[in-house]
């Protein structure tokens, strides 16, 4: 990260993107007047977009804190201020950055695109709901070829003449 580590385990970080078709490519949350955070008033990324600029550079990442853009701070901006200064910042913008630092204990996705870097939870749960079906399968025939043969003891009658 090319930016300072802050008190309390915060890094900041400067991130230059070059606005794209679909703008920078990702969505805000915050202001004075709709606190994401209580008694914050801090502008956040909620959403990287696919594709988009930010996501295509990989630094910023959901639920970054943007101090300033362009060098102006976004301290006390009510939200539809902050979208304004955004929507005006130009074609090149520079984005001042604050992260919260997280221990790593092991591989770590670089971009916040919503994926853990581990087993996406389908791939346990369809073979375990697999393997659920084929007990029960079995169990149920098991149990209906019992009560066949349980039947046919007691009323010869109802035999099956296949």
């Amino acid at each position: 990260m090319n930016g300072s580590v802050a008190g309390g385990g915060l890094a900041e970080e400067e991130i230059s993107l070059t606005r794209g078709p679909s703008g920078l490519g990702f969505n805000i949350v915050g202001g004075t007047d709709q606190q994401y955070i209580s008694n914050d008033s801090s502008i956040y990324v909620s959403r990287i977009k696919k594709d988009g600029a930010a996501y295509l550079d990989g630094r910023l990442q959901e639920g970054d804190k943007i101090l300033a853009v362009n060098g102006r701070d976004l301290k006390d901006l009510r939200h539809k201020d902050a979208v304004e200064l955004f929507r005006n910042a130009g074609y090149d913008v520079s984005l001042k950055i604050q992260r919260r630092l997280q221990p790593q204990n092991g591989p770590v996705s670089h971009r916040g695109d919503g994926e853990s870097g581990g087993l996406p939870l389908a791939a346990i749960l369809v073979p375990g709901l697999a393997l659920a079906v084929a007990a029960v399968w079995i169990v149920l025939r098991t149990k209906r070829s019992a009560f066949k043969e349980w039947d046919c003891k007691r009323w010869p009658g109802l035999q099956n003449k296949d």
